[in-house]
């Protein structure tokens, strides 16, 4: 491995101890290829999978590879509701999902996971309901603390993430966050997970690479 390789692996492996101390699970791939081909091998044929909104999901290949494999699993896409209702009633089957798939916004070097959401689906599923909830994390999304982490969701993550959707919001305008209250904000919620209450029902997969914002 290179030298930044190793410290990628180094800095991994202090966070993955932390994080064991906070009733959560974590492990270490060097490449987004690996870490798919190995959250593959975790899942049972038939059981029912769902994911929160994630740019990581899409760049490292798993939805890619959950949607080739459709005929396995039970998949629950909730962009394939097209009515408020629908996806009212869609929620209900997200929250008993066996395996819910979302990435982090940022994780602190003592193993804390910090998310700014919009509508907060993805957040409660995170606190309560999926059976499993698996997060595919890369480097980038590694701070120093939570004052670090939140600066990071609301001035490097939620700017790009506005452009995207196209949200009227000031960063999208200026790239910086100017804690507005906005109709179309996307930081309505802020939680910080410091532990699971149930152990090991988070698993974080941390990746040697750039995924997502």
């Amino acid at each position: 491995m290179t030298d930044i390789q190793n410290y990628h692996a180094t800095i991994a492996a202090g966070i993955i101890k932390n994080l064991k101390l906070r009733g959560m699970e974590g492990s270490y791939f060097p490449t987004s290829k690996e870490c798919t081909k190995h959250i593959l091998t975790l899942l049972p044929d038939g059981c029912s999978i769902t994911w929160g909104g994630s740019e990581s999901l899409k760049e490292c290949g798993l939805l890619a590879e959950l949607q080739s494999r459709s005929s396995q699993y039970r998949l629950i896409d909730r962009a394939q509701c097209k009515t408020p209702a629908e996806h009212r009633k869609q929620y209900a089957e997200i929250v008993c999902a066996d395996y819910f798939l979302m990435s982090t916004n940022a994780i602190t070097l003592d193993g804390e996971l910090v998310n700014i959401d919009g509508n907060g689906n993805r957040v409660a599923c995170l606190i309560n309901g999926p059976e499993h909830v698996f997060l595919i994390v890369g480097y980038n999304k590694i701070v120093t603390d939570e004052a670090a982490a939140i600066d990071r969701v609301r001035n490097f993550a939620a700017p790009p993430n506005v452009l995207r959707l196209n949200r009227q919001t000031p960063c999208h305008d200026t790239g910086r966050c100017s804690d507005c209250l906005s109709a179309d904000c996307i930081c309505n919620h802020t939680v910080i997970t410091r532990r699971s209450g149930r152990p090991g029902r988070v698993h974080i997969f941390l990746v040697g690479e750039e995924l997502g914002y």
